[in-house]
């Protein structure tokens, strides 16, 4: 059986045109079939403020409004997406950008909350394992954008950390596959504040046991349970660390390991 990585790209190094340019280098020599899925960074920010379109949060969430529909679909499934893409074939990757609208890549549900009307974000229903099959058993690499669709029309905006999650528990029925989440830390810290207090691996019951201490960064705890429960569903391994440690982070030889033994 073949390896796939899948390999998400978190926005602080989206927001560096430096950073980005010297991962996505580092991505485009990867050997082998590979998916990298990108959230949208500031940019999206930046361009409701210019337009006037003010943005609301809750709990660190975006409200997707009509109006954000609009400016993430044209940042993230338009401009950050096609640079991305440019930039890796001028690295030699033959690689297509896509969103989950196209191809039917991803369906998904507007989001239901008790209280929380988060506007138009989808949560996954299914993914198009047979498409992202098909272009990479013919040496495309796909680049896939955090905009998912409803099947009836309607775009949505998802989280670009569960859609690495649900592409690589989709093709963990056809792969050996590997989910790697690359950022700006260097790993799950045990302090926040100290670089180099990486956890080199987590299992339920340490996990558990972090989470009782109230020992891991609030912003972490939503890749973790992304990372446990890809590996309930077939996914061989998951890695969090540093973007620019990518080579590393493949062979397992930095960042967290996260593991269900």
């Amino acid at each position: 059986m073949d390896t796939v990585i899948v390999i998400k790209i978190g926005g602080n190094i989206i927001d560096d045109e430096g950073k980005l340019s010297s991962f996505l280098k580092l991505f485009a020599g990867v050997k082998g079939k590979k998916v990298l899925v990108h959230g949208g960074g500031k940019l999206a920010t930046k361009l409701a403020a210019d337009l006037g379109v003010e943005q609301q949060m809750i709990d660190g969430r975006r409200i997707t409004d009509a109006e954000t529909l609009k400016i993430v679909t044209m940042v993230y499934a338009g401009y950050i997406n096609k640079n991305i893409v440019a930039k890796l074939q001028a690295n030699g990757c033959n690689a297509i950008g896509l969103s989950g609208a196209d191809g039917n890549l991803i369906t998904a549900h507007k989001r239901k909350h008790a209280t929380i009307d988060y506007g138009f974000v989808g949560d996954v229903d299914q993914v198009n394992a047979s498409l992202l099959q098909n272009l990479l058993d013919n040496h495309m690499t796909v680049v896939a954008a955090p905009i998912t669709q409803d099947g009836n029309g309607q775009l949505l905006n998802t989280n670009a950390d569960t859609i690495a999650q649900e592409i690589a528990k989709a093709l963990g029925k056809f792969y050996n596959v590997k989910l790697i989440y690359s950022f700006e830390k260097k790993g799950v810290l045990l302090d926040v504040e100290n670089e180099d207090s990486v956890i080199p691996l987590i299992n339920p019951v340490y996990y558990n046991e972090l989470k009782e201490k109230q020992l891991i960064f609030a912003g972490m705890l939503p890749k973790l349970d992304n990372a446990f429960s890809a590996l309930q569903n077939g996914v061989k391994q998951v890695i969090i660390g540093k973007a620019e440690e990518l080579d590393q982070l493949i062979t397992g030889k930095s960042g967290t390991t996260i593991t269900y033994e």
